[in-house]
């Protein structure tokens, strides 16, 4: 009996041991294991692919665009080369162009004011929520000219803007609404998805993303027949029929490789979904039992909001400590990065705009203090706790 206990001992300690190992990595994504529990089916549809031959459109994209359409609560769907190129693919099929504006936020990957700014509008920047981090709704209006065409909320981080304000906005004004839901598929503002409110949803497929491909990828949603069918044509230079250029488009055309693998993995995204919200949960009880409630702000699910998908789990680092913070949890091995250090109103392209700093003041505070942890599904619990303890000695 003395022996067991010993051996017991022995056991738990190696284990403590080995946990430890294991936690002082702890990257801030990690596809590795997604890839290992899907490679057989992935293997097997990329061999079906390549015996085919059907590399460009094609049946493969069809099926993933029909299943995208449904998922997200649309009539359809078009797949494109990336979100990026979703963004700008909606514009050009609306026709905006240069002298137009388009209202968007400033605190959102550079994609969606660079997608104005290609087709040559104007991007018109609208403070950002403390709270939530998108666009701040109550402040549209006031941005509104005879030269605006159109609205781009983002839904950052996996959480949906608070769109039916802006769609009564928009309704009211005559103004098109391009939702970037390029890291919300999957979220839901009061029971309805992204990219199924306003007149366009844009998805990005990079492969940080929640359903993330083996390289670029997107895809554009509507409601409306005539619009998925114009995307189309514009998606493939303009052409209809083959070699008939009704008008100017582009090659936007989603590779079936993407679309054989996203397909794949579209079928597993609301366990990995449930994944990071669980995650998010357990940070949230790991960070009040560490006391750092008062010293770290944690991300908030709005009471509009019926599904967030925790693209990232992003915390606010009060008092000027976050690059601190920062650096103590890359010392650790612990993944962490700023998502956006700069607000596009700042950015030295758009200084033309005549943006001042102080300007937008919710989106220049939020990028001074905002940092990503890890929390995609297949971290752990040990995990969690091993980088909350890192920032608790960071900010002791």
């Amino acid at each position: 009996m003395v022996y067991i206990i010993q051996q017991t001992e022995i056991n738990r300690y190696k284990r403590t041991v080995f946990e430890r190992t294991i936690i002082m990595q702890v990257p801030l994504l990690d596809l590795r294991g997604q890839f290992s529990a899907l490679k057989p089916e992935i293997m097997k549809a990329m061999e079906e692919l390549c015996d085919s031959q059907l590399f460009i459109l094609g049946p493969k994209v069809a099926e993933f665009e029909s299943e995208v359409a449904a998922y997200s609560g649309a009539a359809g769907a078009c797949g494109v080369t990336s979100g990026s190129d979703a963004l700008l693919i909606a514009l050009m099929a609306e026709g905006v162009k240069a002298g137009d504006e388009v209202i968007t936020t400033p605190f959102t990957f550079f994609a969606t004011a660079g997608a104005i700014a290609r087709v040559g509008a104007k991007p018109v920047f609208v403070d950002i929520d403390p709270v939530t981090f998108n666009i701040d709704a109550s402040k549209i209006e006031e941005k509104i000219t005879p030269r605006t065409k159109a609205i781009i909320p983002v839904h950052l981080f996996g959480q949906m803007a608070e769109m039916e304000p802006i769609m009564t906005i928009a309704g009211a004004h005559g103004l098109i609404v391009i939702e970037d839901a390029a890291q919300a598929i999957g979220a839901e503002y009061k029971g309805r998805r992204a990219g199924s409110v306003g007149d366009y949803g844009c998805f990005s497929f990079f492969p940080s993303k929640n359903l993330g491909g083996f390289g670029d990828g997107g895809m554009v949603t509507a409601n409306s027949a005539e619009r998925i069918e114009r995307l189309k044509i514009f998606r493939n230079h303009g052409m209809n029929p083959k070699y008939y250029h009704h008008f100017v488009g582009g090659n936007f055309r989603l590779d079936a490789l993407q679309a054989a693998v996203l397909s794949i993995k579209l079928k597993h995204l609301d366990s990995w979904t449930e994944g990071r919200q669980k995650n998010a949960e357990e940070y949230r009880r790991i960070f009040a039992a560490n006391g750092l409630d008062g010293k770290v702000v944690l991300p908030s699910e709005a009471p509009y909001t019926t599904r967030h998908i925790y693209n990232q789990f992003s915390i606010l680092v009060k008092d000027g400590r976050r690059d601190a913070v920062k650096a103590a949890l890359q010392a650790a091995n612990v993944g962490c990065d700023i998502y956006y250090p700069v607000p596009l109103h700042m950015q030295e392209c758009f200084a033309g705009l005549g943006y001042r700093k102080g300007d937008l003041p919710v989106s220049e505070a939020v990028a001074d203090e905002i940092l990503a942890l890890p929390i995609y599904p297949e971290s752990t619990a040990a995990m969690r706790e091993y980088v909350v303890a890192t920032i608790g000695n960071a900010l002791k």
